[in-house]
């Protein structure tokens, strides 16, 4: 070898001990942690229980409605007294739930039933009249009101000639599953004076119809915002950035929304991470692929799926960032050990 052939080699061997300890320490540029104890447990079916309301609560709201129909202030009736025209007429109860009726003068009707407002009548009528009969009929239901609040399409008062269920009144409000772009329906309130039910509406649209429950009147239904609807994607996908939580979504519906792993991507460590457990799972794509259901885990509100970068793309980032030049004296030093 000629002398003056060792220079450029020593240069060659400290530039390749150069390349060797950035590629030994790229592992500190992207350091994953290890996956947490027992992570599998946190990532089955989820637990809403502190979120909605137990089979109790909900049983306990059907209950409360009545089948049978009461008048209440607004409403229309007709009042027909047997062979009594100038007694008989329509009546719009005032907002006291009171009526004022031709000679017997101002009687209370709110919360009756039809027999019942109708037998009251006819007793106040009995004091001036003999032989009265007396039927009383709903002309326009105006008080069998239901408030929608919160993200839909229409909030506001509805109102319904009988007492309505839950998919009605939210079909009515807007569309389902999704009542705006931004709003994804997973869960909803409903109030009924201080009391208050939280129904997990993506049970309810996956066929769970127990918790289709009955509305009374004045009761108010609250669609909550969506920013709390959310899981993350984040790493080498396509299209990272947040997703929103749609019923029944699983890992690989959120990772298909972000266009999948690009061609750095580590596929054998997919890490997915549940804040709210504490819980950290790495998942080998090869893996998922199986037909094995329990690696295709449902997703939670605030999840987080990162993709981590292969230690190929790791080692081409590094070559990237040095001069051509050096990498290939680089080379010429590694051959020369």
């Amino acid at each position: 070898m000629r002398a003056e052939g060792i220079p450029f080699l020593v240069t060659g061997k400290w530039l390749a001990l150069l390349l060797f300890f950035l590629l030994t320490g790229c592992s500190s540029w992207e350091s994953m942690p290890k996956e947490t104890p027992a992570a599998a447990k946190a990532f089955e079916v989820p637990d809403r229980t502190t979120t909605y309301s137990s089979n109790d609560v909900v049983q306990a709201f059907k209950s409360d409605v009545e089948t049978e129909y009461r008048v209440w202030d607004g409403d229309l009736i007709q009042v027909d007294v047997l062979g009594r025209p100038e007694l008989s007429g329509p009546h719009t109860i005032g907002p006291d739930g009171q009526i004022t009726l031709p000679v017997s003068g101002v009687l209370l009707v709110r919360n009756l039933t039809r027999q019942d407002a109708a037998l009251t009548i006819t007793q106040a009528l009995s004091r001036y009249y003999k032989d009265i009969f007396t039927t009383v009929r709903v002309e326009k239901y105006t008080s069998n009101r239901v408030i929608v609040l919160g993200r839909v399409e229409h909030p506001g008062a509805l109102q319904f000639e009988y007492p309505p269920l839950l998919l009605e009144i939210l079909a009515k409000a807007g569309g389902l599953p999704l009542l705006r772009p931004e709003q994804v329906l997973t869960r909803c309130a409903i109030i009924r004076g201080e009391k208050i039910l939280w129904i997990d509406v993506k049970r309810l649209l996956t066929g769970d119809m127990s918790l289709n429950v009955q509305l009374a009147r004045n009761d108010t239904v609250y669609i909550p915002d969506s920013t709390d609807t959310s899981v993350f994607v984040l790493g080498a996908v396509i299209k990272p950035g947040v997703y929103r939580l749609t019923p029944q979504m699983s890992f690989m519906d959120a990772l298909s929304q972000s266009g999948g792993p690009t061609a750095d991507a580590s596929l054998s460590a997919l890490h997915l991470v549940r804040p709210a457990r504490q819980a950290h799972l790495i998942i080998d794509m090869y893996d998922v692929l199986h037909p094995d259901p329990n690696l295709n885990v449902s997703m939670e509100e605030g999840d987080i799926i990162y993709v981590a970068r292969s230690w190929e793309s790791k080692l081409g980032y590094i070559m990237q960032k040095i001069n051509p030049f050096a990498t290939l004296i680089a080379l010429k030093g590694f051959a020369a050990f």
